[in-house]
């Protein structure tokens, strides 16, 4: 198990999350066998499934390793999918955790489908972008600005 831990500074703003089962982790990976990492963006959501072979259940991911042809699979753990809250601003979070069976993150993308709250006032800000790895906004509500900064991310294992 590996999980994504992310870190940014909020301002006035809690809850940024990955929004809905079509939200997009895009990844890079490396097969556990040969080391051979992707030299695209993958990416996962929690509505794909594929059959394991030989009938051992599913993953979100099963894909054969272009270089030494070992099947690989790796799943998001939709249990383990948290949100980033004001007071976890500038420390290193568990977001998200995946199991990996020859696959292994090594590299993750940033990009839309985020969502968060105003920290006071609850109001819902959605479809986030955070390639840039900033992004700010203005909640009318309490009449202040609202930004994500500086993000952030690394892998652990579980």
């Amino acid at each position: 198990r590996i999980g994504l831990q992310l870190r940014a500074t909020l301002e006035n703003i809690t809850r940024l999350r990955a929004e809905g089962e079509d939200f997009r982790w895009y990844l890079k990976l490396k097969c556990g066998n040969c080391g051979e990492v992707s030299e695209k963006w993958q990416y996962l959501r929690l509505m794909d499934s594929a059959p394991l072979k030989g009938g051992r259940g599913s993953a979100t991911m099963v894909q054969k390793c272009k270089l030494c042809s070992r099947e690989n699979s790796i799943d998001i753990l939709s249990q383990t999918i948290k949100p980033y809250n004001a007071e976890d601003s500038e420390k290193f979070k568990t977001i998200v955790e995946f199991e990996c069976r020859g696959l292994e993150p090594v590299d993750f993308q940033l990009q839309a489908g985020f969502a968060a709250e105003g920290a006071e006032s609850g109001t819902p800000f959605n479809d986030i972008n955070l390639l840039e790895k900033d992004w700010n906004d203005y909640d009318e509500k309490t009449k202040e600005s609202v930004g994500i900064y500086e993000v952030t991310h690394k892998f652990v294992k579980c």
